[in-house]
């Protein structure tokens, strides 16, 4: 079928031409001068468009007066001015044919306004709601931004595997895949006898492609991936999927100056894209999710980070007289509302906080000569706290090796990892953008659960 997106007639106006248009219907008006108002939506756009109907079409009497919400059409008309209030055009139909008819009894999506929790139990049809589908817009907009600025930087997009043996972050919180029918599992001394199962050692799903990235970064130069993490976080808070999408690059021959340089760049990139895209969308989420929210785009946009080390943030929390809900103290990690105090209170701006306590990071972020601290940096964003964390990797073969010791993992299972750093060593440096959360933070929706088509969380795994 030939048709013309809604999107692309609002913005050619091609008014006098016959178009073929299909979609869903968003609602059916009956005028008693004998014509029907039809709204409908395609996706493409937040707008519906404008359908009239007159009673001289053949199928009037028997279909179009039975359309309700849900159903399926494929219109063929003339586009005009609209004479309505609030409106440019509408479409003059020549044809309306029903493709799938919605029961109205039985379709949920009646009523205009539903809540978020009772639209994740049908997450098959909330796509079709103004917000849902603005929501998809933009994360694909974000998406395309995302390659684009990578692409225009001669960055080599890497698949990382989503199966792995190994622990990136060493917090052991991982999904655990096997071939064994778990109802008969294989017992060697008294433990599963993982030499049977298909890879013949434990696997699990990643957790983060930031360590096979480096491999090829190593090759390559500068590298990024971006694919689906998953992590066993027992959470059911607004801000933890079990399931959710990472964009890691690893750049070589990069130290953590330049590291905060890219990402800082990167983060303005991808927000100067959607406000230049996705307009329509950005001021629905600015009307009815969070006012003001178009306007903290644009500061972000335009403005500056302010960069403060790890031992600074806390000198300033500690003097701020707040009565924080976890006691600031060096060497304990920066909660929450330590990260929006100093956005939000202290320099109201973006803020990246460096050179952290070496006990709260992972082991593959480079030591400092202090011995105290790792060249480590979060970027911190109003109302959301952090949104990027990074580092400069370790390139020295025996720290690394006393790193991995240190943190309680094996070295046998990181040989090839600690291989990079017996050929051709060179600094390098990477970080992770939470896909999902940024796209929480760029539509001002409240929970992550909504800002992923098919959210995975504890005890859900359907819808």
């Amino acid at each position: 079928m030939k048709r013309e997106y809604i999107s692309h007639i609002f913005s050619s106006k091609p008014f006098g031409k016959r178009v073929t248009i299909a979609g869903w219907v968003r609602t059916r008006r009956d005028s008693k001068a004998g014509f029907s108002f039809i709204e409908l939506n395609d996706g493409s756009c937040l707008k519906n468009i404008q359908i009239i109907v007159d009673r001289g079409l053949s199928n009037y009497e028997t279909e179009i007066l039975k359309l309700s919400p849900g159903a399926s059409i494929v219109v063929r008309g003339e586009v005009v001015k609209s004479p309505g209030k609030g409106q440019e055009l509408e479409l003059r139909a020549d044809e309306v044919k029903i493709l799938g008819w919605s029961d109205p009894s039985k379709y949920p999506l009646q009523k205009k306004r539903h809540s978020f929790e009772f639209l994740r139990t049908i997450a098959h049809l909330r796509p079709r709601t103004n917000t849902f589908g603005a929501v998809a817009r933009v994360r694909n907009r974000l998406s395309i931004a995302i390659h684009s600025f990578f692409q225009k930087r001669g960055f080599i997009y890497i698949h990382t595997p989503i199966l792995t043996g190994s622990d990136c972050e060493g917090a052991g919180q991982l999904f655990r895949v096997t071939s064994f029918d778990l109802d008969n599992l294989p017992v060697k001394d008294k433990k599963v006898d993982y030499s049977k199962d298909f890879f013949g050692v434990p696997a699990n799903l990643t957790v983060s492609g930031q360590l096979e990235a480096e491999v090829y970064a190593l090759a390559m130069g500068n590298v990024y991936t971006f694919g689906p993490t998953f992590r066993a976080e027992n959470s059911n808070t607004a801000r933890h999927l079990a399931e959710f999408w990472m964009v890691e690059p690893e750049m070589a021959f990069c130290e953590l100056d330049e590291d905060v340089s890219i990402a800082t760049e990167f983060l303005k990139y991808l927000i100067e894209d959607v406000l230049t895209n996705c307009m329509d969308d950005l001021s629905f989420f600015n009307k009815f999710i969070k006012p003001g929210l178009i306007n903290e785009l644009e500061e972000i946009a335009k403005g500056h980070f302010k960069i403060v080390s790890y031992t600074e943030a806390v000198e300033i929390l500690s003097r701020s007289g707040e009565q924080f809900q976890f006691p600031v103290k060096w060497g304990n990690d920066l909660q929450s509302e330590h990260e929006r105090y100093l956005c939000e209170r202290a320099f109201n701006c973006p803020v990246v906080v460096y050179d952290y306590p070496r006990e709260i990071k992972p082991f593959y972020m480079k030591l400092n000569s202090d011995g105290k601290t790792v060249r480590a940096m979060d970027i911190l964003f109003k109302g959301v706290g952090e949104v990027i964390g990074g580092s400069e990797r370790e390139d020295d073969y025996d720290v690394l090796l006393e790193r991995i010791k240190e943190t309680g993992l094996n070295p046998d299972n990181y040989w090839w990892y600690l291989d990079l750093r017996r050929f051709g060593s060179a600094p390098h440096s990477g970080f992770g953008l939470g896909f999902d959360r940024f796209v929480q933070f760029v539509t001002g929706m409240n929970n992550i659960r909504d800002v992923i088509p098919f959210p995975r969380t504890p005890g859900n795994i359907n819808f």
